[in-house]
């Protein structure tokens, strides 16, 4: 064999080379785009329908926490923060004017976690997981009123966990329901309707759906009430 033909059988074999790689790397992305189809598909079903349903601040649903009665002619939503000292302030002005305004209105809470609060989450967790037996409210009422204590915490688990004790609470159920899958979905589905709500930021008050501005004593927020049921 002459050079030349050696040459030219060498360049050959290169392009057939060539050839089958760019092959190979055909079918790999071919494979790749089969079996990531299916994948984004289900991905984008998830977000569009998955997880706990999704409410409107002027829609109160089974698994929302209400005080007041179903028919009360104003409904007052917040999207609130355990670990928030506004949300805390504002839970503290609602139950200051509850005496007065308790028999024309009534009180939603909805979860709205933020990542700026280390511990805000797990707070909605446990208070979640206290609603499993009776005492949301009760134990909403220890968040708030003791968040100074328990925000400033490494690790505020077990400060929960005697909040537990205090309200006489079965430990071992609560820590199993704060674990629950539900559980995250519905403070999850709860954000998510703040967001589409319109919530920017901690704590949000909606009357009936309408954003309002958040009060600042009870004496205006017992106003804010009266005006709006006389409009």
């Amino acid at each position: 064999m002459t050079k030349s033909s050696d040459k030219k059988l060498k360049r050959e074999e290169k392009k057939q080379q060539a050839k089958r790689r760019q092959h190979v790397q055909k079918s790999l992305f071919t494979a790749f785009v089969v079996l990531m189809i299916p994948i984004a598909l289900y991905v984008f079903y998830q977000g569009l329908f998955g997880g706990a349903p999704v409410y409107p601040p002027d829609e109160v649903s089974i698994t929302d926490h209400v005080q007041g009665e179903a028919d009360a002619p104003l409904t007052i939503t917040v999207y609130g923060d355990f670990q928030c000292p506004n949300c805390a302030n504002e839970a503290n002005i609602i139950s200051q004017a509850w005496p007065l305004i308790s028999n024309r209105a009534r009180v939603v809470f909805r979860h709205y976690p933020l990542d700026s609060y280390p511990h805000s989450f797990e707070a909605a967790r446990y208070a979640e997981a206290a609603g499993r037996q009776d005492a949301f409210w009760e134990f909403y009422s220890l968040l708030y009123g003791d968040q100074n204590s328990w925000a400033v915490l490494p690790d505020a688990t077990i400060a929960f966990e005697n909040y537990a004790e205090q309200l006489e609470l079965d430990i071992d159920q609560l820590r199993e329901d704060a674990g629950l899958s539900e559980i995250r979905e519905k403070i999850l589905a709860d954000q998510r309707g703040g967001n589409r709500a319109g919530v920017r930021a901690t704590p949000a008050t909606y009357f009936n759906g309408e954003i309002m501005a958040s009060p600042r004593t009870a004496s205006e927020l017992i106003q804010m009430v009266n005006d709006f049921l006389s409009e």
